[in-house]
């Protein structure tokens, strides 16, 4: 009994670490054999997918296929040559989170099949500023339409059309833009048809077309329901900046063939400078000559006979002024910020 008794108890004293006091001792005193290959090559994966930099694309990808492949050794090695069943099952355990979330991630980066008709929309406007073609699909694929226009048909009449309806980019085709018969510009293809219309009444509704637009040929156009493109725009902040950007490019592109109506189509796409000082001050004189006139339609005839709005205007320096309008002042603005005391007269004694 008593050989049996210390037969047994002296593995249990070699593995259970020695106190520091007794000099003679070492914290373990048997050292067991490597572990298999398996055991090894599992941990070298582990490793290497720790360290992968995050500066790679796929590089949460790469993490979780290197973890699923050091779990499955882990478990090929507890199973096969360790017999441990506890150390098989937290494997399996970490080997199905691994799979869900690698799954998880292939799903996001699935290729996003954009409709045909809307490729060139968003390779020309979204795709240079950085849009996802998940976010493009979910912008075009819930509350928006594609109507087709015949030669001739209206888009929009002049004070008639209420501007609340939609906001619209011409997929094909060519438009034209009039006012009381004359012609204003063009709107070409991947172009907002009402981006000034969409930006002037935000917060002013009810608001009426002052132009008419209609189609000079058979035309595509890619519609969107104001309201409810607002209420997402609201939710979706990084795109309701390409929107604020997009929108007043165009507006400036715009404002560029009011100057000069002879712009090709490929002359207007390559568009992305800012007005000049002397386009803006005679669209500048333009609207007040328009709005201090009581005749709009011979300012129209002198600008379209003049070609440049600035030499039409200055043919006729002195316009008739109108009883109901003010020319617009550059520097209205400022008197917004003067005193009362200023724009206040002393009393008189009486």
């Amino acid at each position: 009994m008593s050989v049996s008794l210390s037969y047994t108890s002296s593995p249990l004293l070699s593995s259970v670490p020695v106190l520091p006091g007794d000099a003679n001792a070492t914290s373990c005193q048997d050292w067991d054999q490597s572990h298999h290959l398996l055991f090894h090559l599992a941990h070298l994966s582990l490793g290497v997918g720790l360290l992968i930099p995050t500066t790679l694309t796929l590089h949460m990808i790469l993490l979780r296929l290197l973890l699923i492949t050091g779990c499955s050794l882990l478990i090929a090695w507890a199973a096969l040559y360790r017999c441990t069943l506890d150390v098989m099952v937290w494997n399996v355990v970490f080997l199905l989170v691994n799979f869900m979330h690698f799954f998880f991630l292939l799903y996001k980066r699935r290729p996003i099949k954009i409709d045909r008709e809307l490729k060139s929309v968003y390779h020309r406007m979204f795709e240079p500023l950085h849009v996802r073609e998940a976010l493009f699909q979910r912008l075009t694929g819930q509350f928006c339409t594609i109507q087709t226009l015949k030669k001739s048909q209206i888009y929009a009449a002049e004070d008639k059309t209420s501007v609340d309806e939609r906001l619209s980019i011409l997929l094909k085709g060519k438009m034209k833009v009039s006012y009381r018969g004359h012609f204003l510009h063009n709107i070409y293809t991947n172009a907002f048809i009402d981006s000034p219309e969409f930006r002037s009444t935000q917060l002013n509704r009810g608001e009426r077309f002052q132009v008419t637009i209609s189609a000079e040929e058979n035309c595509k156009i890619l519609c969107w329901s104001r309201e409810r493109l607002t209420y997402f725009l609201e939710s979706e902040s990084f795109l309701n900046e390409v929107f604020r950007y997009l929108i007043g490019k165009d507006i400036t592109n715009k404002l560029y063939s009011l100057n000069d109506p002879t712009l090709s189509d490929k002359a207007v796409k390559k568009m992305d400078r800012q007005p000049s000082l002397c386009s803006q001050l005679s669209m500048m004189q333009m609207r007040n000559s328009m709005a201090s006139t009581s005749d709009t339609d011979d300012v129209l005839n002198q600008i379209l006979r003049g070609g440049s709005t600035g030499s039409s205007l200055q043919k006729n320096p002195l316009p008739k002024t109108s009883t109901t309008m003010k020319p617009i002042e550059e520097g209205m603005e400022d008197d917004v910020f003067e005193s009362e005391s200023h724009n206040t007269r002393p009393r008189e004694d009486v």
